[in-house]
């Protein structure tokens, strides 16, 4: 198939809407103008049968009343019915009849056709002669088997009338589809004045005015969700964009510490001649410094491809343990060094996970959890089985964290002690990579804080 035809837009709502109440109307017309028009066929089929019954009764009557052998006058018997043409033959009696009349070959009618019971159903017969239409049948009677009584109406004004009828209709219901095509259009129309005016009010939002929210009260009921979907995508839009132009002045801020220091000291050393020892000891310290700065580019690097690639991770069976105790080993140097305990306690089921991404982002929170735990204290890591899939808790002893600086914790460069900028600290990106990599798994993270302990819960699902 072509791209283009797999592109096509769909038909707008306002012709479909159109098309659906015109093809329901005129069906509707249709199906009323038929039905109308064969009940007044029928009725007019039964007005002429019941005409043509009442002659063949008086002709019986008469037939019963005239002597035996002979034909009777039937004038007398037939007067008041007007426009019927009848004619009594005696199949016994070749070339005699009585009152043939004027009109259609009855003769041919009595001759050729299968006379019906008198008392019996009459299934009329239509016909064109002379450029007239009649309805007629041949009626046998019941007291003269011998006797065949061929009776005709003229039915040209049933016709005509018909016809008249059947073309009112057609300019009825030609009008009356028009009409309802121009109700639906004004309809459609004034049913889509509330998008209009929610398509007017956001196209006035920009960067600059991204409070403005839509009022769900103010459009009809159908479309009070589609508002609120759009309002909540405009909160997260907004929290997007100041987070995004917090990140940039974070970005700034952090960046030119490291940079302000290396032009400082670079600027030193050259403002006059120094020993080699000297120079060495400014070029380990910018050295530092470049550390500082390659560690926060691969860091932003890092936290830029989890958040881009979640449907590219390499999903493994991981053994949680044995995941942690090789974190203790990792880190086991330093932790010694810094006089803290690492323990292990519970189990949990092996999960389906990234290994090196679910790696870094338990080996930032141990990092963070030694480097804020107190001499002699220990940082303790608890696995369990969760509702939701497996429960991974780092606690640590240490100062408190205010609740209202936890929420902020995952956020990018924030610090719960603005003060904690020294070498070694990080650049405050570790919790924010955390973070990432659980929500790229399909899980999530929470902080909590008391005079007991500083925990960090993350809650993986297992599959």
């Amino acid at each position: 198939m072509p791209e283009a035809a797999r592109a096509r837009r769909p038909a707008s709502l306002a012709l479909r809407v159109i098309a659906l109440v015109g093809i329901s109307m005129a069906l509707v017309l249709a199906a009323f103008s038929w039905i109308s028009a064969r009940a007044l066929d029928r009725h007019f089929v039964e007005m002429d049968e019941a005409e043509l019954r009442a002659v063949a009764a008086a002709v019986m009557r008469a037939v019963e009343e005239a002597p035996a052998g002979e034909l009777p006058e039937l004038a007398p018997a037939i007067r008041g019915h007007h426009g019927v043409h009848f004619l009594l033959v005696d199949p016994g009696r070749p070339g005699e009849s009585v009152l043939p009349g004027h009109g259609p070959d009855l003769a041919r009618l009595a001759r050729d056709w299968t006379p019906l019971a008198f008392d019996g159903p009459w299934p009329l017969a239509v016909w064109e002669e002379g450029g007239t239409h009649y309805r007629g049948a041949s009626i046998a009677l019941p007291q003269r088997p011998g006797l065949r009584l061929a009776l005709a109406m003229d039915i040209d004004t049933h016709e005509h009338f018909i016809r008249e009828f059947r073309r009112i209709q057609r300019w009825t219901f030609t009008l009356a589809m028009a009409l309802v095509v121009a109700v639906a259009g004004l309809a459609v129309r004034w049913g889509h004045a509330p998008i209009r005016r929610s398509n007017a009010r956001i196209r006035a939002i920009g960067s600059a005015r991204l409070h403005l929210r839509l009022d769900p009260k103010a459009v009809p009921v159908e479309l009070s969700d589609t508002i609120a979907a759009f309002n909540d995508l405009m909160g997260r839009l907004e929290d997007s964009f100041a987070q995004l132009a917090n990140f940039s002045a974070d970005i700034a801020h952090e960046l030119r510490t490291p940079v302000t220091n290396l032009t400082t000291q670079t600027e030193v050393a050259l403002g006059q001649a120094r020993s080699a020892e000297a120079y060495r000891e400014i070029l380990y310290s910018n050295l530092e410094e470049f550390g500082r700065l390659n560690r926060m580019i691969n860091d932003m690097l890092f936290l830029a491809q989890t958040e881009n690639a979640r449907d590219a991770l390499q999903r493994e069976g991981v053994d949680l343990a044995a995941t942690v105790r090789d974190l203790f080993d990792y880190f086991e140097a330093w932790s010694e060094d810094r006089g803290v305990r690492l323990e292990l306690a519970g189990a949990a089921d092996p999960i389906q996970a990234d290994r090196e991404m679910l790696r870094r982002a338990l080996g930032n929170l141990l990092s963070n959890a030694i480097r804020y735990t107190p001499t002699g204290e220990c940082v303790q890591v608890s696995l369990s089985d969760a509702e939701e899939g497996v429960r991974i808790v780092v606690a640590n002893p240490g100062p408190v964290i205010p609740a209202a600086d936890l929420p902020r914790l995952f956020n990018r460069f924030y610090r719960a002690d603005p003060s904690r900028r020294k070498q070694g600290a990080g650049a405050g990106l570790g919790l924010a990579i955390v973070q990432s990599i659980v929500e790229a798994h399909g899980g999530r993270v929470e902080a909590a804080s008391d005079a007991a302990s500083t925990r960090f819960s993350v809650f993986l699902p297992r599959g």
